[in-house]
Protein backbone atom coordinates (compact mmCIF):
# COMPACT_ATOMS: atom_id res chain seq x y z
CA UNK A 1 0.00 0.00 0.00
CA UNK A 2 1.20 3.34 -0.81
CA UNK A 3 2.75 6.23 1.13
CA UNK A 4 0.17 8.36 -1.12
CA UNK A 5 -2.73 6.41 -0.19
CA UNK A 6 -1.82 7.06 3.81
CA UNK A 7 -1.11 10.23 3.22
CA UNK A 8 -4.86 10.26 1.73
CA UNK A 9 -6.22 9.06 4.79
CA UNK A 10 -4.28 11.70 6.64
CA UNK A 11 -5.60 14.21 4.46
CA UNK A 12 -9.63 12.75 5.30
CA UNK A 13 -8.42 13.16 8.84
CA UNK A 14 -7.78 16.77 9.21
CA UNK A 15 -10.71 17.36 6.46
CA UNK A 16 -13.22 14.71 7.44
CA UNK A 17 -12.84 14.28 11.14
CA UNK A 18 -12.29 11.01 10.64
CA UNK A 19 -10.13 8.59 12.68
CA UNK A 20 -6.80 7.53 10.55
CA UNK A 21 -6.98 4.45 12.80
CA UNK A 22 -10.96 3.96 12.37
CA UNK A 23 -10.18 3.34 8.48
CA UNK A 24 -7.12 1.33 8.84
CA UNK A 25 -9.05 -1.17 11.03
CA UNK A 26 -11.72 -0.93 8.08
CA UNK A 27 -9.12 -1.98 5.67
CA UNK A 28 -7.81 -4.90 7.28
CA UNK A 29 -11.21 -6.34 7.90
CA UNK A 30 -11.81 -6.09 4.31
CA UNK A 31 -8.48 -7.43 3.00
CA UNK A 32 -8.71 -10.63 5.54
CA UNK A 33 -12.52 -10.98 3.56
CA UNK A 34 -10.90 -10.79 0.44
CA UNK A 35 -7.92 -13.12 0.99
CA UNK A 36 -10.18 -15.55 2.12
CA UNK A 37 -12.26 -14.97 -1.09
CA UNK A 38 -9.19 -14.79 -3.70
CA UNK A 39 -7.23 -17.46 -2.15
CA UNK A 40 -9.73 -20.42 -1.77
CA UNK A 41 -8.98 -20.75 2.37
CA UNK A 42 -10.73 -21.29 5.14
CA UNK A 43 -7.81 -20.36 7.17
CA UNK A 44 -8.67 -18.46 10.14
CA UNK A 45 -6.25 -14.85 9.52
CA UNK A 46 -5.30 -11.75 10.71
CA UNK A 47 -4.25 -8.87 8.60
CA UNK A 48 -1.97 -5.74 10.00
CA UNK A 49 -1.65 -2.82 8.45
CA UNK A 50 1.54 -0.52 9.34
CA UNK A 51 -0.10 2.88 9.79
CA UNK A 52 3.13 4.74 9.33
CA UNK A 53 4.92 2.62 6.15
CA UNK A 54 1.48 0.84 4.29
CA UNK A 55 3.53 -2.52 4.35
CA UNK A 56 0.55 -5.00 5.22
CA UNK A 57 1.14 -8.75 6.11
CA UNK A 58 -1.53 -11.47 6.24
CA UNK A 59 -1.00 -13.70 9.70
CA UNK A 60 -2.81 -17.16 9.53
CA UNK A 61 -4.03 -18.26 12.85
CA UNK A 62 -2.85 -22.43 13.77
CA UNK A 63 -3.32 -23.95 16.91
CA UNK A 64 -0.53 -26.21 18.46
CA UNK A 65 -1.62 -30.43 18.55
CA UNK A 66 0.51 -33.51 18.84
CA UNK A 67 -1.12 -34.50 15.75
CA UNK A 68 -2.38 -32.79 12.79
CA UNK A 69 -5.42 -33.59 10.85
CA UNK A 70 -6.49 -30.55 9.09
CA UNK A 71 -2.88 -28.32 8.36
CA UNK A 72 -5.21 -25.41 7.53
CA UNK A 73 -6.05 -24.44 11.01
CA UNK A 74 -3.70 -26.48 12.65
CA UNK A 75 -0.04 -27.16 13.39
CA UNK A 76 2.20 -29.72 14.95
CA UNK A 77 3.83 -29.19 18.73
CA UNK A 78 7.17 -30.36 16.36
CA UNK A 79 6.77 -27.49 13.87
CA UNK A 80 5.23 -24.65 16.80
CA UNK A 81 8.72 -25.04 19.21
CA UNK A 82 10.77 -24.77 16.36
CA UNK A 83 9.29 -20.94 16.35
CA UNK A 84 9.21 -20.84 20.17
CA UNK A 85 10.18 -23.65 22.92
CA UNK A 86 7.64 -22.39 24.96
CA UNK A 87 4.54 -23.68 22.63
CA UNK A 88 2.56 -26.10 24.01
CA UNK A 89 -0.47 -28.10 22.91
CA UNK A 90 -4.00 -25.71 23.01
CA UNK A 91 -1.35 -22.62 22.28
CA UNK A 92 -2.44 -20.68 18.80
CA UNK A 93 0.41 -19.93 17.04
CA UNK A 94 0.15 -16.92 14.06
CA UNK A 95 2.20 -17.52 10.96
CA UNK A 96 2.60 -15.00 8.52
CA UNK A 97 1.58 -16.02 4.74
CA UNK A 98 1.28 -13.06 3.15
CA UNK A 99 0.73 -14.01 -0.92
CA UNK A 100 3.40 -12.39 -3.17
CA UNK A 101 0.54 -11.17 -5.57
CA UNK A 102 -1.82 -9.84 -3.33
CA UNK A 103 -0.50 -6.25 -3.65
CA UNK A 104 -2.73 -5.24 -6.29
CA UNK A 105 -6.00 -7.03 -4.56
CA UNK A 106 -5.36 -5.13 -1.42
CA UNK A 107 -5.27 -1.76 -3.09
CA UNK A 108 -8.16 -2.21 -4.70
CA UNK A 109 -10.05 -3.65 -1.60
CA UNK A 110 -8.34 -1.03 0.70
CA UNK A 111 -9.87 1.84 -2.04
CA UNK A 112 -13.59 0.54 -1.95
CA UNK A 113 -13.53 0.11 1.85
CA UNK A 114 -12.47 3.80 2.05
CA UNK A 115 -14.95 5.23 0.21
CA UNK A 116 -17.86 2.93 1.96
CA UNK A 117 -16.39 3.10 5.95
CA UNK A 118 -15.93 6.97 4.72
CA UNK A 119 -19.73 7.66 3.99
CA UNK A 120 -20.24 5.55 7.34
CA UNK A 121 -17.54 7.14 9.60
CA UNK A 122 -19.19 10.59 8.18
CA UNK A 123 -22.49 9.46 9.18
CA UNK A 124 -21.28 8.71 12.78
CA UNK A 125 -19.94 11.87 13.54
CA UNK A 126 -22.40 13.84 12.03
CA UNK A 127 -24.48 11.75 15.03
CA UNK A 128 -22.30 12.17 17.99
CA UNK A 129 -22.21 15.76 16.56
CA UNK A 130 -25.70 16.45 17.19
CA UNK A 131 -26.60 14.02 19.86
CA UNK A 132 -24.37 16.03 22.23
CA UNK A 133 -26.52 19.48 20.64
CA UNK A 134 -29.67 17.81 21.03
CA UNK A 135 -32.14 19.97 22.90
CA UNK A 136 -30.38 23.39 22.20
CA UNK A 137 -31.10 26.09 19.94
CA UNK A 138 -28.88 26.57 16.58
CA UNK A 139 -29.40 28.77 14.32
CA UNK A 140 -29.60 27.26 10.47
CA UNK A 141 -30.14 28.25 6.83
CA UNK A 142 -33.04 27.41 4.89
CA UNK A 143 -31.99 25.56 1.74
CA UNK A 144 -35.20 24.42 0.04
CA UNK A 145 -39.50 24.09 1.71
CA UNK A 146 -40.93 20.61 0.37
CA UNK A 147 -44.31 20.33 0.42
CA UNK A 148 -44.57 22.35 4.02
CA UNK A 149 -41.59 20.74 5.56
CA UNK A 150 -38.37 23.37 5.87
CA UNK A 151 -35.02 22.05 4.63
CA UNK A 152 -31.85 24.40 6.51
CA UNK A 153 -28.04 23.57 6.87
CA UNK A 154 -27.07 23.61 10.69
CA UNK A 155 -23.06 23.40 10.43
CA UNK A 156 -22.58 22.08 7.45
CA UNK A 157 -25.56 19.49 7.44
CA UNK A 158 -29.16 19.30 6.34
CA UNK A 159 -31.69 18.80 8.80
CA UNK A 160 -35.00 18.89 8.71
CA UNK A 161 -38.10 20.52 10.02
CA UNK A 162 -41.31 19.24 9.21
CA UNK A 163 -44.73 20.29 8.65
CA UNK A 164 -45.92 19.59 12.13
CA UNK A 165 -43.04 21.67 13.79
CA UNK A 166 -43.36 24.87 11.28
CA UNK A 167 -44.95 27.98 12.73
CA UNK A 168 -48.38 28.24 11.27
CA UNK A 169 -48.42 31.48 8.84
CA UNK A 170 -44.95 31.32 9.51
CA UNK A 171 -43.01 32.71 5.84
CA UNK A 172 -40.02 30.76 5.07
CA UNK A 173 -37.57 31.80 2.52
CA UNK A 174 -34.36 30.10 1.06
CA UNK A 175 -31.78 31.49 2.42
CA UNK A 176 -33.23 33.12 5.73
CA UNK A 177 -31.44 32.42 9.12
CA UNK A 178 -33.70 31.38 11.91
CA UNK A 179 -33.29 29.94 15.20
CA UNK A 180 -34.50 25.92 16.06
CA UNK A 181 -34.82 24.09 18.68
CA UNK A 182 -32.88 20.50 18.10
CA UNK A 183 -35.45 18.25 18.59
CA UNK A 184 -34.41 14.59 17.93
CA UNK A 185 -31.35 12.92 16.08
CA UNK A 186 -32.50 9.87 14.44
CA UNK A 187 -29.65 7.09 13.14
CA UNK A 188 -31.64 5.96 9.76
CA UNK A 189 -30.17 3.41 7.03
CA UNK A 190 -29.44 6.30 4.91
CA UNK A 191 -27.44 8.42 7.87
CA UNK A 192 -28.73 10.31 10.93
CA UNK A 193 -31.44 12.47 10.49
CA UNK A 194 -31.74 15.84 12.62
CA UNK A 195 -35.22 16.57 13.52
CA UNK A 196 -35.81 20.86 14.23
CA UNK A 197 -38.06 22.61 15.68
CA UNK A 198 -39.69 25.66 15.95
CA UNK A 199 -43.01 25.27 17.75
CA UNK A 200 -41.50 22.98 20.65
CA UNK A 201 -41.85 25.18 23.91
CA UNK A 202 -38.05 24.70 25.05
CA UNK A 203 -37.53 26.93 22.04
CA UNK A 204 -38.89 29.75 23.78
CA UNK A 205 -36.92 28.38 26.86
CA UNK A 206 -33.50 28.44 25.07
CA UNK A 207 -34.55 32.19 23.93
CA UNK A 208 -34.93 33.34 27.16
CA UNK A 209 -32.08 31.88 28.64
CA UNK A 210 -30.18 33.30 25.73
CA UNK A 211 -31.55 37.03 26.75
CA UNK A 212 -31.82 36.74 30.15
CA UNK A 213 -28.27 36.44 32.27
CA UNK A 214 -30.50 35.97 35.84
CA UNK A 215 -31.85 32.75 34.30
CA UNK A 216 -28.54 31.26 32.86
CA UNK A 217 -27.37 32.02 36.42
CA UNK A 218 -29.72 30.21 37.82
CA UNK A 219 -31.51 33.16 39.78
CA UNK A 220 -34.92 33.15 38.01
CA UNK A 221 -36.25 29.60 36.71
CA UNK A 222 -38.67 29.27 33.99
CA UNK A 223 -41.40 27.15 35.92
CA UNK A 224 -43.76 26.10 33.18
CA UNK A 225 -44.66 26.97 29.72
CA UNK A 226 -48.15 26.60 27.75
CA UNK A 227 -47.50 27.42 24.37
CA UNK A 228 -49.45 27.66 21.01
CA UNK A 229 -46.74 28.62 18.46
CA UNK A 230 -47.61 31.87 16.29
CA UNK A 231 -50.36 33.08 18.69
CA UNK A 232 -49.39 33.33 22.33
CA UNK A 233 -47.38 31.44 25.00
CA UNK A 234 -48.20 32.07 29.26
CA UNK A 235 -44.29 31.41 30.70
CA UNK A 236 -43.88 31.16 34.63
CA UNK A 237 -40.98 32.32 36.59
CA UNK A 238 -39.73 32.28 40.13
CA UNK A 239 -36.74 33.54 41.78
CA UNK A 240 -35.75 31.93 45.21
CA UNK A 241 -34.30 35.80 45.92
CA UNK A 242 -36.66 38.10 47.23
CA UNK A 243 -34.72 41.29 45.93
CA UNK A 244 -34.91 39.99 42.42
CA UNK A 245 -38.10 40.56 39.96
CA UNK A 246 -38.71 37.51 37.99
CA UNK A 247 -40.94 38.92 35.78
CA UNK A 248 -39.36 42.11 35.17
CA UNK A 249 -36.12 40.33 34.32
CA UNK A 250 -37.49 38.05 31.65
CA UNK A 251 -39.25 41.14 30.20
CA UNK A 252 -36.11 43.93 30.34
CA UNK A 253 -35.64 47.61 30.44
CA UNK A 254 -38.68 48.99 28.61
CA UNK A 255 -39.16 45.04 27.23
CA UNK A 256 -36.05 45.30 25.53
CA UNK A 257 -35.04 41.23 26.42
CA UNK A 258 -38.13 40.13 25.91
CA UNK A 259 -38.91 41.91 22.28
CA UNK A 260 -35.88 40.16 21.08
CA UNK A 261 -37.79 37.17 21.85
CA UNK A 262 -40.94 38.10 20.52
CA UNK A 263 -39.18 39.38 17.24
CA UNK A 264 -37.03 35.64 17.16
CA UNK A 265 -40.47 34.05 17.44
CA UNK A 266 -42.38 35.91 14.62
CA UNK A 267 -44.31 38.56 16.91
CA UNK A 268 -45.32 35.89 18.82
CA UNK A 269 -47.65 37.13 21.83
CA UNK A 270 -45.80 36.44 25.31
CA UNK A 271 -47.30 36.43 29.05
CA UNK A 272 -44.89 36.42 31.28
CA UNK A 273 -46.55 35.44 34.59
CA UNK A 274 -44.76 35.02 38.46
CA UNK A 275 -45.03 31.94 39.72
CA UNK A 276 -46.94 30.46 43.03
CA UNK A 277 -46.60 27.71 45.14
CA UNK A 278 -49.92 28.22 46.41
CA UNK A 279 -52.29 27.07 43.62
CA UNK A 280 -54.67 29.62 44.43
CA UNK A 281 -52.59 32.44 43.20
CA UNK A 282 -50.97 30.97 40.79
CA UNK A 283 -54.25 29.67 38.81
CA UNK A 284 -55.21 33.65 39.39
CA UNK A 285 -51.82 34.79 37.81
CA UNK A 286 -52.43 32.54 34.95
CA UNK A 287 -55.38 33.86 33.72
CA UNK A 288 -54.03 37.60 33.42
CA UNK A 289 -54.81 39.87 32.00
CA UNK A 290 -58.24 39.23 33.34
CA UNK A 291 -59.03 40.21 36.97
CA UNK A 292 -60.28 37.16 38.84
CA UNK A 293 -62.51 37.84 41.84
CA UNK A 294 -62.08 34.48 43.55
CA UNK A 295 -60.41 30.94 42.93
CA UNK A 296 -61.82 27.18 44.45
CA UNK A 297 -60.35 24.57 43.99
CA UNK A 298 -60.47 20.77 44.67
CA UNK A 299 -57.05 19.51 45.16
CA UNK A 300 -58.30 15.70 44.70
CA UNK A 301 -59.20 16.32 41.12
CA UNK A 302 -56.86 19.17 40.75
CA UNK A 303 -59.80 21.16 39.06
CA UNK A 304 -60.54 24.75 39.95
CA UNK A 305 -63.45 26.74 39.77
CA UNK A 306 -62.65 31.04 39.08
CA UNK A 307 -64.80 33.38 39.36
CA UNK A 308 -64.44 36.82 37.23
CA UNK A 309 -66.60 40.04 37.25
CA UNK A 310 -68.78 39.72 34.17
CA UNK A 311 -67.18 42.74 32.30
CA UNK A 312 -63.56 40.31 32.44
CA UNK A 313 -65.90 37.20 31.49
CA UNK A 314 -64.82 37.05 27.87
CA UNK A 315 -60.99 38.41 28.18
CA UNK A 316 -60.79 35.32 30.61
CA UNK A 317 -61.82 32.78 28.32
CA UNK A 318 -59.85 34.37 25.53
CA UNK A 319 -60.82 34.33 21.93
CA UNK A 320 -61.42 30.60 21.47
CA UNK A 321 -60.67 29.87 24.70
CA UNK A 322 -57.46 30.49 24.27
CA UNK A 323 -56.09 32.37 27.44
CA UNK A 324 -58.39 29.64 29.61
CA UNK A 325 -56.84 26.89 27.86
CA UNK A 326 -52.87 28.13 28.00
CA UNK A 327 -53.71 28.88 31.64
CA UNK A 328 -54.72 25.71 32.46
CA UNK A 329 -51.67 24.14 30.66
CA UNK A 330 -49.34 26.45 32.51
CA UNK A 331 -50.93 25.28 35.78
CA UNK A 332 -51.30 21.80 35.11
CA UNK A 333 -55.30 22.41 36.72
CA UNK A 334 -58.62 22.17 35.53
CA UNK A 335 -60.47 25.48 35.11
CA UNK A 336 -63.82 25.85 34.93
CA UNK A 337 -64.48 30.38 34.71
CA UNK A 338 -68.04 31.98 35.43
CA UNK A 339 -68.76 35.35 36.21
CA UNK A 340 -70.02 37.31 39.13
CA UNK A 341 -73.70 37.44 38.27
CA UNK A 342 -73.33 33.64 36.70
CA UNK A 343 -72.72 32.44 40.46
CA UNK A 344 -75.62 35.01 41.98
CA UNK A 345 -78.13 33.73 39.59
CA UNK A 346 -77.15 30.26 40.51
CA UNK A 347 -77.01 30.69 44.33
CA UNK A 348 -80.47 32.49 43.77
CA UNK A 349 -81.89 29.67 42.27
CA UNK A 350 -81.00 27.41 45.20
CA UNK A 351 -81.85 29.40 47.54
CA UNK A 352 -84.75 28.18 49.62
CA UNK A 353 -85.53 29.67 52.83
CA UNK A 354 -82.64 32.18 53.28
CA UNK A 355 -81.59 35.17 51.95
CA UNK A 356 -78.67 35.58 53.35
CA UNK A 357 -75.95 36.63 51.01
CA UNK A 358 -72.93 36.85 52.83
CA UNK A 359 -69.93 35.35 52.02
CA UNK A 360 -69.66 32.03 54.37
CA UNK A 361 -73.27 31.62 52.92
CA UNK A 362 -71.34 31.97 49.12
CA UNK A 363 -69.26 29.11 49.78
CA UNK A 364 -71.16 26.68 51.30
CA UNK A 365 -74.46 26.90 48.15
CA UNK A 366 -71.54 27.02 45.58
CA UNK A 367 -70.17 23.88 46.68
CA UNK A 368 -74.31 22.13 47.33
CA UNK A 369 -75.25 23.50 43.24
CA UNK A 370 -72.47 21.21 41.85
CA UNK A 371 -71.99 17.74 42.94
CA UNK A 372 -68.72 17.05 40.70
CA UNK A 373 -67.04 19.14 43.64
CA UNK A 374 -67.00 17.18 46.45
CA UNK A 375 -65.72 16.58 50.33
CA UNK A 376 -63.16 19.45 51.27
CA UNK A 377 -62.81 22.54 48.80
CA UNK A 378 -60.32 25.18 49.52
CA UNK A 379 -61.84 29.44 48.75
CA UNK A 380 -59.67 32.23 48.33
CA UNK A 381 -60.71 35.87 47.68
CA UNK A 382 -58.21 37.62 45.30
CA UNK A 383 -57.54 41.16 45.52
CA UNK A 384 -56.16 41.82 41.93
CA UNK A 385 -55.16 45.92 42.68
CA UNK A 386 -52.13 44.54 45.29
CA UNK A 387 -50.73 42.01 43.21
CA UNK A 388 -47.53 43.12 40.57
CA UNK A 389 -48.96 43.94 37.34
CA UNK A 390 -46.42 41.62 35.31
CA UNK A 391 -48.18 41.28 31.74
CA UNK A 392 -45.84 42.76 29.18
Amino acid sequence: MSSDFLNALAELEREKGIDKSVLIDAIETALVSAYKKNYGTAQDVRVEVDPDSGVFKVYAKKTVVETVRDDTTEISLKDAQKINIAYEPGDVVELEVTPSSFGRIAAQTAKQVVVHRLREAERNVIYDKFIEREGEVMTGIIHRVDKGSVLLEIDGVECIMPAAECIPGERYNVNDRIKVYIMEVRKTTKGPQVIVSRTHPYLLKRLFEIEVPEIMQNIVHIKSIAREAGSRTKIAVHSDDENVDPVGSCVGQKGSRIDRVVAELGNEKIDVIPWSPDPIEFIANALRPAKVLMVQINESEKAAKVVVPDYQLSLAIGREGQNARLAAKLTGWKIDIKSQSQIEAALFDNQDETKDNDFDSFDVDMMDMDNDYIDSMDTFAIDNDSGANSDS
